[in-house]
């Protein structure tokens, strides 16, 4: 596997940014892509930092792209202090322009721990049109029950502003899409049976266990550490593999029939 650091300008953030992408040394053809997000206390490095994402990456044949997403929640700020929302979306484009990989919905995931598996789900659910996966760990999803933290509200109030508005509410999300009969990415949620945020996860399970929306929801033991999210982010990849590859038999099963 090859591992880029790369910077490059962010029109969303009208700033230079940085990414980590692990990725194959010599691909015959364009590999499918997982955006794979950090969480709070994090940047871009974490992930090539404390887990063994190259080995993980390599063995599903994947290219895993790391970006930086500062203290976001990946979300355009109320307070305008930055669009980190778009800027994931840009950072697409921009690894779509630039690197050896598919372009499709096919073969294209998205996933993250804590943080970033809220803004992982969040932009999966906004723009499913982009994702064909989605795989979280650890998400804090009931977002508004994280602003009762005293040292967390100004930046929730920096970040959402005095309320959150059903765009940036994972669960209203899921319940316009299946409303509005948009179909889903495949969905992939897990969090640890020592981790705080466990009720936040069984929650959006119940809710898409109601609404009938197919997903796997795993609470293995665990907490809210790297040594859980080294391991599971392993059982992740292997679901975006498994959906990308599912994808392209039924395309082929389909072209072959129309033959």
């Amino acid at each position: 596997m090859a591992l880029a650091h790369l910077h490059y300008w962010s029109p969303a953030l009208q700033k230079q940014c940085g990414m980590f992408v692990a990725m194959p040394d010599a691909a015959s053809k364009p590999r499918p892509v997982v955006y794979l997000l950090h969480g709070l206390s994090d940047d871009h490095t974490m992930w090539q930092r404390r887990s063994s994402i190259e080995r993980y990456a390599e063995r599903c044949g994947l290219i895993v792209v790391m970006p930086d997403g500062a203290r976001s929640f990946y979300t355009n700020a109320a307070d305008g202090s930055g669009n980190y929302e778009q800027h994931i979306l840009d950072s697409i484009a921009y690894v779509e322009r630039t690197l050896h990989c598919r372009s499709d919905r096919a073969a294209r995931g998205i996933g993250g721990l804590s943080m970033g598996g809220y803004g992982a789900l969040k932009i999966a659910l906004k723009h499913p049109e982009l994702f064909s996966s989605v795989a979280i760990h650890s998400a804090p999803l009931d977002i508004d029950k994280c602003r009762i933290s005293k040292d967390r509200k100004s930046l929730f109030n920096r970040v959402f502003g005095p309320a959150i508005t059903p765009t940036e509410d994972c669960f209203a999300l899921v319940r316009k899409l299946k409303r509005m009969k948009t179909r889903f990415p495949r969905l992939r949620i897990d969090c640890g049976t020592e981790d705080g945020l466990i009720g936040h996860n069984d929650r959006m399970h119940a809710l898409l266990k109601q609404l009938g929306v197919e997903h796997h929801y795993g609470t293995p033991p665990g907490g809210h550490d790297w040594e859980y999210w080294d391991l599971h982010v392993q059982s992740a990849l292997e679901f975006h593999r498994d959906t990308f590859a599912g994808i392209s038999r039924r395309v082929s099963h389909r072209r072959r029939a129309k033959a």
